[in-house]
Parts: structure tokens; C-alpha cells; sequence
């Protein structure tokens, strides 16, 4: 690969996390349980059986852990909350321990000048709200309002960012529309009404947060492809316009034109959302940033079984198909359909077999994967796309939902017996980047 040309000098550079797959400490200092602590805890739905009970114990290790980012020298560390850590039924009363947890955790980041990104959900909702319907109860919306305002109050000066959402899409079509992760759910109207509910919590907690003006910046994290036909037949064009209006444009019609994509509107037919008077218009509503989720395209095949696409770079441990041009491409093509805030690529990063031999871990594929994406990123910016920082994902390997400790996407290896760190390859190679950047 060649040397890449310099970023602008405000560009942040960080690394990822979400609160489920490294805290553990399920059950400590009066947390709650979430819905991936009864999913996790269900014989058949983590490939490996594993649950996130311990995890990666960030939860006892979090200086440590934030020793190690400060070792890396990035600028920022985004992570996520867990709602039932700090508000362990959903609603009702706070739990001051955990909300004394994520104080420490910002202090640490504050005296190792790491700016804190904090994502509200990352798709551990409290058992006590799924108890009462989950998202598919139009209360739960309410109810993440008034946490996001409660986050806000008690932290809004102290980040730099606040998200509200990560990847909705993921929460409605995995958690309720083919059962992969929690809830476990298949059911597609479900599915398709969840989404609408996860939109409008969006808004309502926008809107909450705003009305306690927070000095940080407010948005949503979306994962977001490219979507492909594999030929050129009608069908294979047809159903790649299908899964960009149902994934992509689903979430962004909303939040920055106040409506559903039409042709998503008439493809679900008697599955479409039931939508309230005025809840577009809480949904539509100014963005400081808008975060951007890159893995893959999307492959459109119609044939039975489906076309597979040739994978010239390979694919990741997960079976992804590695293509950095789809990030230019969505980019360029989000540029063109909407009027954008600054971008920040949140997540991006790649599952690969690692193993510690001789006290190293050697992942040249991960270099790769990233220095090639990151080519694809400027390529993005070169074509007038506003982005503002890059975070790779993930910072440490982690309990990956429901392929469990399986798959590792961590610069940084963890041996789940010892929790002892290791830094990859990967992880130098991110510092000396980063380093030559700044210089």
C-alpha cells in the first residue's frame, strides 16, 4: 500500500466500543438486566454459548484500558452506555453507582486528554422495558428520552459527542425481524414498526437533550452500505433499489427529508409502520453529525441460491466481503441525496483469526483492510465529502453478539482466561500512523 497523503489536522482519530461486549460486571452495583443478558442466557442463541457476563471486565479494568488508548495516542474513544447500569428497569429510579461508573471512566479520559464520544443504545435495552413490549411498545420511546436527557444533563459538558442511536437498523432487522440477535424476534411487521419506533425515540431524545443545551455535539450512528445489483437483469436491479430504499433510505429519509422512502413504503405493503400525527416532524430535525458505519456493500443476486460476489480483496472472518471503493461510493452518493452535517466514520474494521505467537500478534490483513479504507475515506473527502474523524473498530477483541468470543475485530487481543492485553500488529501500526499524521 502506498503512503497515504496527510488528513486535515482536525481530524480525530479513535478507536470503538460498546458497553454489552467489554464491561461484564453484569449484575454489579445494582445493574439491571438487558435484553442481551437474557438473549446471551438462552441455550442456541450464541454460537459459541457463551454469554457477556464477564466479557472483556472493562468494568474493573477501565484504566487500564484507557492507559492503553492513551499508549496508541489517539484522540478520541467512543463507547456506549448501558442503560440499565444507570436506570436499571428503563424508567423509574437511577442507580447512582452507575452513573458513578461512567463519571470515573470520563475523568480517566479527561487526564489522558481523550475526547469522550458516548453512544446512548447499542442494543441493550433493560429487560424491565421488554418486559413491558420493548420497542415495539411506543412507550419505550418516551422512556429513552428521558434517559438521554438525563445523560445529557449529567454529562453533556464533559464529551465531545452524544449518539443516540447505534445502528438501528441492526435493533429492528436482526433483534426483531429474523431473530439473530435480542429480543429474538421474527417477524417482519414487527420488524418494520420497531424501526419507526427507534426513529421517533431518536427525535424525542433530540429534541430532550437539546432542551438541557449540552455544550457537545448531537446525532445517530447508521450502518450504511452501498447496494449492488450482481447483474445487470431487471431483477437483480430491482431488488438492489429495494435494499438501499429499505436499509439506507429508511433511516435517512426520515431524519433529514421527514418522510419514509416511497418505494420502501409500497414494498412493505401491510407491513408498514403505523405512524402517529406529528411523529415525522419529531423525527426530522437538525444533526451536529451524522455517524457513518462501514463493513461492506450490499450483493443484489435474485438467482437461487444468491450470486456470490468475487471477493478480489478476500473477505473478513465474518465472510464480509472486503470492499473499501463502497465506502467512496456511499459517501459521494449520501453527499448528493442530502444535505449532510460533518461525518464521522464510527465504526470500521474487519474480524480476523488472530492468535498471540511469541508475545506478537500478527494481522497484516487488518493493516490492510483499514489502510485501504482509509485511501477510500479521502477518496470521499476529495469529492467534497465533510468528514471529520475515523474510528476503528474496535479497540480491544469482545463478546461479537451472537458469534460470541469467537470473532475477534480488536487491535488489541484478549485472552478471555487471563484478560491479559496484547497489542497487534495492528494496534503499533495505528499509533505510528497516527503519529505521522500529526507530524
Amino acid at each position: 500500500m502506498t503512503e497515504h497523503k496527510p488528513f486535515p489536522s482536525s481530524f480525530t482519530w479513535g478507536v470503538a466500543t460498546s458497553a454489552f461486549q467489554i464491561e461484564g460486571a453484569s449484575s454489579a452495583d445494582g445493574k439491571g438486566p438487558s435484553i442481551w443478558d437474557t438473549f446471551s442466557h438462552t441455550p442456541g442463541r450464541v454460537i459459541d454459548g457463551s454469554n457477556g457476563d464477564i466479557a472483556c471486565e472493562h468494568y474493573y479494568r477501565y484504566k487500564e484500558d484507557v492507559g492503553l488508548m492513551a499508549g496508541l495516542g489517539v484522540d478520541a474513544y467512543r463507547f456506549s452506555m448501558a442503560w440499565s447500569r444507570v436506570q436499571p428497569q428503563g424508567k423509574g429510579d437511577w442507580n447512582e453507582a452507575g452513573w458513578t461508573f461512567y463519571s470515573n471512566l470520563l475523568d480517566e479520559l479527561a487526564a489522558k486528554n481523550i475526547d469522550a464520544h458516548i453512544t446512548l443504545y447499542h442494543w441493550d435495552l433493560p429487560q424491565g422495558l421488554q418486559d413491558e413490549g420493548g420497542w415495539l411498545n411506543r412507550e419505550t420511546a418516551y422512556h429513552f428520552a428521558e434517559y438521554a436527557a438525563e445523560v445529557a444533563r449529567r454529562f453533556g459538558n464533559r464529551v465531545k459527542t452524544i449518539a443516540t442511536h447505534n445502528e438501528p437498523w441492526c435493533t429492528a432487522n436482526l433483534g426483531y425481524g429474523n431473530a439473530q440477535f435480542a429480543p429474538g424476534v421474527a417477524d417482519m411487521k414487527q420488524s418494520v414498526q420497531v424501526s419507526h419506533h427507534l426513529l421517533l425515540s431518536h427525535g424525542l431524545a433530540m429534541r430532550a437533550m437539546r432542551a438541557v443545551t449540552p455544550s457537545c455535539e448531537l446525532g445517530i450512528v447508521l450502518n450504511q452500505w452501498t447496494a449492488d445489483a450482481a447483474t445487470d437483469s431487471q431483477a437483480d436491479r430491482d431488488l438492489a433499489a429495494w435494499e438501499y430504499a429499505r436499509s439506507v433510505q429508511w433511516f435517512m429519509e426520515p431524519i433529514f427529508k421527514g418522510r419514509y422512502p416511497e418505494y420502501a413504503l409500497q414494498g412493505h405493503g401491510p407491513n408498514a409502520p403505523v405512524i402517529e400525527a406529528g411523529d415525522l416532524e419529531i423525527i426530522q430535525g437538525p444533526l451536529d453529525f451524522l455517524g457513518v458505519n462501514y463493513y461492506f456493500r450490499a450483493f443484489c443476486s435474485a438467482e437461487e441460491p444468491p450470486r456470490k460476489p468475487e471477493g478480489k480483496l478476500g473477505f473478513t472472518d465474518m465472510g464480509w466481503e472486503i470492499y473499501p471503493q463502497g465506502l467512496t461510493e456511499l459517501l459521494v452518493k449520501l453527499k448528493g441525496e442530502y444535505d449532510l452535517p460533518p461525518i464521522y466514520i464510527t465504526e470500521n474494521g474487519m474480524a480476523n483469526p488472530d492468535a498471540v505467537t511469541n508475545g506478537s500478534v500478527p494481522d497484516a490483513a487488518r493493516i490492510d483492510y483499514v489502510q485501504r479504507h482509509l485511501a477510500a475515506l479521502q477518496a470521499a473527502m476529495d469529492e467534497g465529502v465533510d468528514v471529520a474523524g475515523y474510528f476503528l473498530w474496535s479497540l480491544m477483541d469482545n463478546f461479537e453478539w451472537n458469534s460470541g468470543y469467537a470473532k475477534r475485530f480488536g487491535i488489541i487481543h484478549v485472552d478471555y482466561e487471563t484478560q491479559e492485553r496484547t497489542l497487534k500488529d495492528s494496534a503499533h501500526w495505528y499509533r505510528e500512523f497516527i503519529k505521522n499524521q500529526r507530524a
